[in-house]
Order: structure tokens, then C-alpha cells, then sequence
């Protein structure tokens, strides 16, 4: 019983320290391109906007709750459009949250001069 109990004390101080670790997780760049990825068509193709588009972007900002998350998307994003080069349609980009009918968290503007380091 006293094992037990030693054992149970050890898995109690693991989550402990291990709690603050994973809730300030960020976000990675993969999981911004999954959400994203049915937006590409939309962005690249001058492909009409589709729903997967509309709810992947309600996705990111969901799961966006931090501020660190919210840079880190940012740079994701500049990170893909700079890969794309001209090819991506940015005045298309910016229209998404209307065309979605989202309201972007903290007045971000999507644009390429975005400085990420600035959103909170």
C-alpha cells in the first residue's frame, strides 16, 4: 500500500511540473498549414472560396488562444506567403474574414507587412 502511495505522490508531482509545460504550448506550423490547407485553391488558383477555407480559418482562431500562438500563426503565414511569392493573391487573403463572416481576434490584418512580434 505504501508503494501505491509513493507511486501516486510521483504521478501527482509529474503533472505538477508538467501542467505549466504544455499549457504554454505554441502553435505549430503544421497545424496552422492543416487548418489553412482548404484555403490554398482560394489563394493560389483564383478557385471560389470553400466552406473547408471558411471553417478551418474559425479553427485557427479557436485554437489560437495565446498570445504566443497568435505570433507564431503570424509568422507561419509570412513564412508561406514569402514561399509562394507572387503567386499568392493577398488582396484575396485579406477579404477571407468577410467573405467567412469571422471576426479576426485583436484587429490583426492579414498582409505581408504585418509585424508578427507586435500582436497580443
Amino acid at each position: 500500500m505504501a508503494g501505491l502511495m509513493k507511486l501516486a505522490c510521483l504521478v501527482f508531482a509529474c503533472m505538477i511540473v508538467a501542467g505549466p509545460i504544455t499549457a504554454n504550448a505554441v502553435l505549430t506550423c503544421t497545424a496552422v498549414r492543416g487548418n489553412l490547407k482548404g484555403c490554398f485553391d482560394y489563394l493560389l488558383k483564383n478557385k471560389p472560396l470553400s466552406l473547408a477555407c471558411c471553417s478551418g480559418v474559425r479553427n485557427l482562431i479557436g485554437i489560437a488562444h495565446t498570445t504566443a500562438d497568435r505570433r507564431q500563426a503570424c509568422r507561419c503565414l509570412q513564412n508561406a506567403a514569402r514561399n509562394k511569392g507572387p503567386s499568392l493573391k493577398t488582396n484575396r487573403a485579406a477579404a477571407i474574414p468577410r467573405l467567412c463572416r469571422v471576426k479576426i481576434p485583436h484587429n490583426i490584418q492579414i498582409s505581408r507587412r504585418t509585424n508578427c512580434n507586435t500582436l497580443t
